[in-house]
């Protein structure tokens, strides 16, 4: 799987993004001189926690046969510490269906072993950047 990010325009900030099949878009906000028409980058971050969580959830509670119908994501931000390298995000969950509480509790436990959580938490990761030869600059 390859993303790919292009600039729509020379004059803005927005770009598409490619991924696979599936086309969207990033725009910085207006306060940062963007138009603000499509989310910013750590607007894709946080979502993907988000979306990891809801498809985990329902995955397991397909397995397990637990009664989940639905789940809520409600992801919120605290970037204020960022630049000293601190980015919290706070997570609430709602569950859908009639579930017992030890079910309940079970889900909430499986939302934190989602893929992304633990990329988020406990992975290192490493990114080479790299502009090939001959590299348009126009």
């Amino acid at each position: 799987m390859t993303v790919t990010v292009n600039t729509v325009s020379a004059e803005g900030f927005r770009h598409t993004v490619q991924i696979d099949e599936h086309e969207l878009f990033t725009d910085v906000p207006t306060t940062a001189g963007g138009e603000g028409s499509a989310p910013e980058p750590h607007d894709y971050f946080d979502a993907a926690l988000g979306a990891c969580k809801a498809l985990t959830l329902k995955l397991y509670a397909k397995k397990k046969d637990i009664p989940l119908t639905g789940v809520g994501v409600e992801v919120k931000r605290d970037n204020s510490q960022e630049q000293k390298g601190k980015y919290a995000l706070h997570v609430t969950l709602t569950l859908k269906g009639v579930l017992t509480d030890a079910q309940r509790e079970e889900l909430l436990r499986v939302a934190d072993r989602c893929p992304i959580h633990k990329l988020m938490t406990t992975s290192e990761v490493t990114i080479e950047t790299h502009a090939p030869q001959g590299f348009d600059s126009q």
